[in-house]
């Protein structure tokens, strides 16, 4: 088995495992077509949750490095079937950047949480409740944990569009967000608005669960500006290399999700 080592817990836990394991598989100690070791293997030799290997390996997904097999495992695959799909987390320590990213989630994620109204299931919804149930169970602060259960439900929402490509998408952000969330918490007092962030995921769900799309909608687009205010991003501001045109920034509030 590659040796995998303990973490320090400097930045965000998911991405430093995924690192780590594709360092390994570039150094072919774990060769294409071979399995994973299981989540509590690695939750193990890592010294974190399974919940953060989850996440990891998620983010390899997405990244193309690995594909899942329910009920099986994770599989490396060859590099000439890796579809990439990249956005250096180095990138988004540059707030323009990061703020685009989070204009980008606005289409996606509201329609991702109109379609999961319409579409979801009772497995969804009890993915939802899960990771919203871990969230409470933290204790009042942002840790690597709890920045992963609130990724898990942007993930689980996107499973209940039936959509393959809103989950793959919506996953891939969501991770992107979390991590850099994870190095903003330690700029920032956060502690004090968790449990405002727990009611505004619990706002989603339960429009999801009483098939609300336009509810729905409205409950994310609410998620995405509240947390682009606490992080001081203006989703309606002129990007700075674009000041200089003479456009304006569009007046008044959100846009109607409707």
């Amino acid at each position: 088995m590659p040796n995998f080592e303990q973490l320090q817990r400097l930045e965000h836990l998911p991405a430093q495992i995924a690192a780590s394991i594709g360092q390994q598989i570039a150094a072919g100690n774990i060769k294409p077509g071979e399995k994973l070791p299981t989540e509590q293997t690695l939750a193990k030799s890592f010294g974190v949750s399974r919940s953060v290997v989850r996440e990891a390996i998620a983010q390899l997904r997405h990244e193309g490095v690995v594909d899942t097999r329910q009920g099986v495992g994770a599989f490396v695959l060859d590099p000439g079937r890796r579809q990439v799909i990249r956005i250096e987390s180095n990138d988004l320590t540059n707030p323009e950047s990061f703020r685009s990213l989070f204009q980008l989630r606005v289409p996606l994620e509201v329609e991702a949480a109109g379609l999961a109204a319409l579409h979801h299931t009772a497995e969804d919804l009890e993915r939802m409740d899960q990771t919203l149930q871990a969230m409470r169970e933290m204790d009042a602060s942002w840790t690597a944990e709890t920045i992963a259960a609130d990724v898990a439900f942007h993930r689980a929402l996107a499973l209940g569009t039936q959509n393959e490509y809103f989950t793959l998408f919506v996953g891939f952000i969501a991770e992107k967000v979390g991590s850099t969330i994870n190095v903003a918490r330690q700029r920032a007092v956060l502690d004090e608005i968790v449990q405002v962030t727990i009611a505004e995921h619990q706002a989603v769900r339960d429009a999801v669960a009483a098939r609300d799309m336009v509810g729905a909608r409205r409950a994310m687009l609410a998620h995405i500006h509240g947390a682009a205010s606490r992080l001081s991003l203006d989703l309606d501001a002129v990007p700075a290399g674009r000041a200089a045109t003479g456009r304006a920034a569009p007046a008044g509030g959100p846009p109607d999700p409707r």
